[in-house]
């Protein structure tokens, strides 16, 4: 018999789902509104991202190859940076606007699994994997999430097997990302990001299981940014050629 539960077809649903209403909600309502509707709009947002930071760790420790799986993510952080920017009005050639938020997660995902293969490689010293961590939570603090995916990311899959430890340390980062978010961005957007802790019922329920369809992570890598090609057409069309969030 299944376990009950939700599996990991089922809870990648709900964050394409959760993602996509958060898009489009940036696109349809730009610069930050505080009607109360749209701020439920990017309260579901919210379950998006760490639903996939969850993935990235349980993909590291499933995987048969992880060249290959480090490879693919590259190859669609490159394709999703110039999707994620077209979307939101962001300049393709980074720092032109800002140090916030000039490309997309991808690039965060990506490194978060590198930064999982660096803590685990016992041939290197503590000291020489808290350097490249170091550099990879640098190279990363312009991505959508910034740095904290990865650090995300990381406490996630350094202590995978023990869930509450798993969650309070992320929730641990986005406190301090909800800080720094409300201080130089926005402060109700801040308060915002906080509620990524309603996603955590639902990795709870994660039962282990992959579910019947086998083509997810495809599906997932297509319509990433297919629906943000669609989100700057939109954003186009409403409103010329400007961004709509920071970074634009």
């Amino acid at each position: 018999m299944k376990e009950k539960g939700l599996n990991t077809n089922q809870l990648k649903m709900i964050a394409m789902s959760a993602m996509t209403v958060d898009h489009l909600a940036w696109v349809l309502f730009p610069d930050y509104p505080t009607e109360w509707w749209i701020i439920v709009l990017h309260i579901i947002g919210r379950l998006a991202a760490p639903i996939f930071w969850f993935f990235i760790t349980e993909g590291y420790h499933y995987t048969h190859n992880l060249k290959k799986y480090a490879g693919r993510l590259l190859i669609f952080a490159i394709v999703g940076h110039f999707a994620y920017n077209f979307a939101f009005g962001i300049p393709f050639i980074p720092f032109q606007t800002s140090v916030f938020d000039q490309t997309s997660v991808l690039w965060a995902l990506f490194w978060g699994l590198m930064a999982l293969m660096i803590n685990d490689n016992e041939k290197m010293k503590q000291w020489q994997k808290t350097i490249l961590i170091f550099g990879i939570t640098v190279i990363t603090f312009c991505s959508d999430w910034s740095c904290i995916a990865v650090l995300a990311i990381l406490h996630i899959g350094a202590n995978r097997g023990n869930f509450r430890k798993q969650m309070t340390g992320m929730m641990f980062w986005i406190l301090a990302y909800a800080i720094v978010y409300a201080v130089f961005i926005n402060p109700i957007y801040g308060v915002i990001q906080l509620f990524v802790a309603l996603v955590i019922p639902l990795l709870k329920a994660y039962n282990g299981e992959r579910g019947k369809f086998h083509g997810m992570k495809w599906c997932f890598y297509i319509y990433y940014p297919a629906h943000l090609i669609i989100c700057g057409l939109i954003r186009v069309t409403l409103y010329g050629n400007v961004g709509v969030m920071i970074g634009g």
